[in-house]
C-alpha cells in the first residue's frame, strides 16, 4: 500500500469529518428464524415454528449503515410509500441514529420489504412486496428538489447512487444530480444495476461487478486474462466518460482503471460465509477514499479488503472499522 502507517491511521480518523449523500432504493429486510420439525397437512411444505424476528435497513440504507460504521455521516435520499412498511423504515432509520430529512413519502408507491423465512439455519423462502415502476415526472421533481435542498444545506463531501432497479433512480434525476455535483465540485460514485447502466454519464467512480459489466455492455469474455476486462472497461468509459472504474471480480479481487493508471488487486484469502452486502461495503469504503482524494490504488486496496471482511459474517452486516484498519495496517 502506498500509504505510510501514519497516513493510513490519519485517513481513518479523517473519515469522521465526511458527510456522504446516498441516493437510491431503500428497503426493509425482514427475517423470520425458526425450527422445522414437521410438514404441513395443507400442502407438502415445511412448517417453520418462528422463535425470532428481526427487521433491518436494506438496499441503499445498508450503504448508509456502512458509511456510519466507518465514522462518517450518511444522509439518505429516497422515496418510500405512505404505508406501514414506510413507517417501519423511518423507525429503523431513527433507531440507527440517522436523519429522515432526505426521505420522501409517496402514496403512489409501496415501500419495498423483503421477508426471508429461515428454518434450521437455511433460507427456505423469500417474499418480496414492492413496486418497481419508475418515479413519475412529478415525483422526480419533488425528489430532486429535496436532494438539492440537502446538498445546499449540508456540506456534502461525496454522493453515492445506490441503484437496485426499483424505480427511484431515473435518467433525468441522474443527469440533474450529476450536473449539480459537478458545479459544486462534489465527487459522485455509482453502484449500478441493469436498467440505468449507461445513464450515469461523467461520474467520478463507476463500480459494477463483473456480471453487471458484461450484461450492461452485452459482451462476454473470460477472466483467465485481463485483456478482455480491460477492453470492456475502455468501451464502458468511452460511453460514460467517467473518471474511474472499479470492477469487483468476486474471488479474483477488484480491478481499478482510469486514464492514468490501472491496477488488479487480488482477493485476500477468507473463510467466505455469505457474500450478501459485500458490494454495499465496497462502494462505501471506495467513496470515502474518493472523498479524501486518495489515489486509485488505495481506493481499490481498501475497498477490496473491506468487501472480503464482511463476507466472513452471516447475513448483511456493515463493516467493522477497527478490524478493517487492523487488516489494512498489515499491508504496509
Amino acid at each position: 500500500m502506498k500509504l505510510s502507517l501514519n497516513e493510513l491511521n490519519q485517513l481513518f480518523e479523517d473519515f469522521q469529518k465526511l458527510n456522504i449523500l446516498i441516493i437510491g432504493d431503500v428497503m426493509v429486510d425482514a427475517y423470520y428464524w425458526g425450527k422445522v420439525d414437521r410438514i404441513s397437512p395443507e400442502a407438502p411444505v415445511p412448517i417453520v415454528s418462528v422463535n425470532k424476528k428481526e427487521s433491518r435497513m436494506g438496499g441503499a440504507a445498508n450503504v448508509a449503515l456502512n458509511i456510519q460504521a466507518m465514522g462518517a455521516t450518511p444522509i439518505l435520499c429516497a422515496v418510500i410509500g405512505e404505508d406501514e412498511e414506510g413507517d417501519e423504515f423511518v423507525d429503523l432509520l431513527q433507531k440507527n441514529g440517522q436523519s429522515d430529512h432526505g426521505i420522501i413519502r409517496s402514496a403512489e408507491r409501496k415501500t419495498t420489504k423483503k421477508t426471508r423465512i429461515i428454518g434450521n439455519n437455511h433460507q427456505m423462502l423469500r417474499v418480496d412486496a414492492e413496486d418497481v415502476h419508475p418515479l413519475s415526472k412529478v415525483e422526480v421533481s419533488t425528489f430532486y428538489n429535496q436532494i438539492e435542498k440537502v446538498i445546499k444545506e449540508q456540506s456534502i463531501d461525496a454522493i453515492i447512487f445506490e441503484d437496485y432497479d426499483k424505480g427511484v433512480i431515473v435518467p433525468t434525476l441522474i443527469d440533474k444530480v450529476v450536473d449539480l455535483a459537478e458545479k459544486m465540485n462534489i465527487p459522485t460514485a455509482v453502484d449500478p444495476k441493469k436498467r440505468n447502466f449507461t445513464a450515469y454519464k461523467k461520474v467520478s467512480l463507476f463500480k459494477p461487478n463483473l456480471k453487471e459489466l458484461k450484461e450492461g455492455l452485452k459482451i462476454d469474455f473470460k477472466m483467465d486474462q485481463l485483456d478482455g476486462l480491460e477492453a470492456a472497461i475502455e468501451k464502458l468509459e468511452s460511453i460514460l466518460q467517467n473518471k474511474k472504474t472499479l470492477v469487483t471480480l468476486s474471488e479474483h479481487g477488484v480491478y481499478i482503471h482510469s486514464k492514468s493508471e490501472k491496477h488488479h488487486i487480488p482477493a485476500h484469502h477468507r473463510d467466505i460465509t455469505d457474500v450478501s452486502g459485500a458490494g454495499d461495503t465496497v462502494i462505501s469504503v471506495a467513496t470515502l477514499c474518493l472523498a479524501m482524494n486518495q489515489e486509485a490504488k488505495v481506493i481499490a486496496e481498501l475497498s477490496n479488503l473491506a468487501g472480503g471482511l464482511v463476507c466472513e459474517n452471516v447475513g448483511v452486516v456493515p463493516i467493522d472499522k477497527s478490524r478493517l484498519l487492523m487488516e489494512a495496517q498489515k499491508l504496509i
